[in-house]
């Protein structure tokens, strides 16, 4: 028996979460008159367009059943990044300062997806507006769209246990409160506390107040959107290049065992098992990443004095550490374009697109907990082959996982492959070079941002094709909601009863 689908409530939820979408596009819209940027008329439609879509939906679904099954729990989700990027390309598009439709598009749902592929080769022309509506577009979709509605929504009698379940669908996510929505709001408090930290201390460190802002959104969010063309390069200043490095690392960890950390239990951050292997590999991957910088370095300078030695041994570390937080939380600022260094050094950064950080982070990749799941899942079964009848667990912090958590990975990573080697195809299709095509792919997935050759972090995707692009944002909408609730809107059981 199929049990009828609840329109009525699809429209009232993405009506409500097109409110709140006007809300943060009327603080764009404020930037820009403070500013006098020439686009505010744009700014101004663009949320009335907004919130009159907004209020369309719920006078829709006006007395709807305010219960979110699973069906309408992966629809919402899903067509939330839709929708809102629909409505969120109106003031790059309006204003003219993208004038193409698809490019409008992709630039939005880069944003949203916290991807950071850009099709804009001059940054700083954009208006004020433009730039602080980029990066809050990457902060909002940083640490979810739903799980920010699932702490608002009750204000329009609708409930976000489904909501949530389906935004945060990896291995596990944790309560932190009795009630879903309480949970929420500490994830979205330690969020914020986090953007205004880093806002104030780049401030300090002589950012200009808006750049700080826009660069801390970006940051936070693992999205990777500046307001300049150089990224963090344009500063010039290891000290920034350090506290950006430093909260991009922290948004790469499980937010809730940051918040846990805050109540005085930092003893599950330490020996959370992911957020070694996380930090662990961030540590070794810089190390030879700075090796070998310095080995390029001694091949190009022979002759070296002391200080010069100690000056370029902390910028290939520096560089090193940047490139690898960067990268493998899929935040994608640059402060060297990788592109230029020895090939085996930026191969090792394009196999790091792969890894991600933590679950629950605002990250992209495949995380690091499916990983080490898979990696001890293979020395396990190995040890099956040599011991037969012994009785081999896979554990996770000391613990067993169950068979279905393994199979669950075993699963997602076939996917992954998969809609990779898709991708591939396509991009080749239209016309993309084999290894960009392979770059944009695993970009695209794992919600990186910057690839390899002319899509690496000095270039854009400006000269992609429009096909390509179309493609892309597709790809980037998976990556971002971990593939299961995408492919599940089309499977026959999540229809049935």
């Amino acid at each position: 028996m199929i049990r009828q689908f609840n329109t009525r409530l699809v429209f009232k939820t993405m009506g409500a979460l097109l409110v709140i979408e006007s809300v943060f596009m009327m603080i764009a819209t404020a930037v820009s008159f403070f500013y006098g940027d020439p686009d505010d008329g744009a700014f101004l439609v663009s949320t009335v367009l907004t919130l009159l879509g907004g209020l369309i939906g719920i006078g829709i679904g006006h007395n709807a059943s305010s219960h979110v099954g699973e069906r309408e729990g992966y629809v919402i989700v899903a067509l939330v990044w839709v929708v809102f990027s629909a409505f969120g390309l109106l003031p790059y598009w309006l204003s003219g300062q993208i004038p193409s439709f698809s490019d409008a598009w992709f630039e939005t749902m880069s944003g949203f997806t916290t991807t950071g592929a850009t099709i804009l080769d001059d940054i700083e022309v954009l208006s004020h507006g433009a730039l602080f509506w980029r990066s809050m577009t990457q902060w909002l979709g940083g640490l979810g769209i739903i799980v920010l509605s699932v702490a608002l929504l009750p204000m329009f009698g609708l409930g976000g246990m489904q909501l949530y379940a389906a935004e945060m669908n990896g291995i596990s996510y944790e309560k932190l409160s009795p009630r879903i929505a309480d949970t929420a709001k500490s994830l979205w408090i330690t969020y914020i506390l986090l953007t205004l930290l880093e806002t104030g201390l780049l401030w300090l460190e002589g950012v200009p107040l808006f750049d700080s802002i826009c660069h801390s959104f970006s940051t936070v969010s693992s999205g990777g959107f500046s307001t300049k063309n150089l990224s963090i390069a344009f500063y010039a200043s290891p000290l920034i290049e350090y506290t950006v490095a430093l909260f991009m690392l922290l948004a790469g960890v499980n937010f809730g065992l940051i918040i846990l950390l805050f109540r005085g239990r930092p003893g599950r951050l330490w020996h959370d098992e992911e957020t070694r292997w996380y930090i662990g590999a961030v540590t070794v991957v810089t190390l030879v990443l700075t090796v070998g910088l310095m080995v390029q370095w001694f091949i190009d300078n022979v002759v070296c004095t002391t200080p010069e030695f100690f000056h370029h041994l902390e910028i290939a570390f520096r560089e090193g550490l940047f490139t690898t937080i960067a990268t493998m939380t899929s935040t994608g600022f640059a402060v060297a374009d990788y592109m230029t260094w020895p090939p085996f050094l930026w191969v090792m950064v394009f196999f790091l697109m792969f890894t991600g950080a933590s679950s629950g982070s605002t990250s992209g990749g495949m995380k690091w907990v499916r990983i080490l799941i898979f990696v001890k899942s293979g020395f396990a079964e190995f040890k099956r082959r040599i011991h037969p009848n012994a009785i081999v667990p896979v554990k996770l912090n000391g613990k067993p996982i169950s068979q279905q958590t393994t199979n669950n990975v075993m699963a997602f990573l076939q996917f992954y492959l998969m809609i990779l080697i898709a991708s591939v195809l396509l991009f080749c299709g239209t016309g993309v070079d084999f290894d960009e095509s392979i770059g944009a792919a695993v970009s695209a997935l794992g919600n990186i941002g910057p690839s390899i050759g002319q899509y690496g972090p000095a270039g854009t995707y400006a000269l992609f094709p429009t096909t390509a692009k179309w493609v892309m944002t597709f790809v980037m909408l998976i990556g971002r909601l971990e593939i299961f609730t995408v492919l599940l809107l089309f499977t026959k059981a999540l229809w049935k009863k």
